[in-house]
């Protein structure tokens, strides 16, 4: 994670965005006036809306479970195939 000044992220925003895309880092830019902002990519962004609507669904919650609970169990579905994964 990188962390910057407004000012030195206006004057070099693009290399900071091309870090962000090309090596999937995050840049904290910190304001004068206490607050920071984040820049992610938008992949990243994706990736954490998708983690947030799984975990905060307790339907899918619920079928992740049961499901972790019959893998444990040695209960796998006759069809299933760890090559396909």
């Amino acid at each position: 994670m990188i962390t910057t000044t407004y000012t030195d992220f206006r004057t070099h925003m693009k290399g900071y965005m091309d870090r962000v895309t090309r090596d999937a880092d995050n840049v904290i830019i910190h304001r004068g006036n206490g607050q920071a902002v984040v820049i992610m990519s938008l992949e990243e962004y994706e990736a954490i809306k998708e983690t947030h609507y799984v975990l905060s669904s307790p339907k899918i919650m619920a079928s992740i479970k049961k499901g972790e609970k019959e893998i444990a169990e040695g209960k796998l579905p006759e069809e299933f195939n760890l090559d396909e994964l």
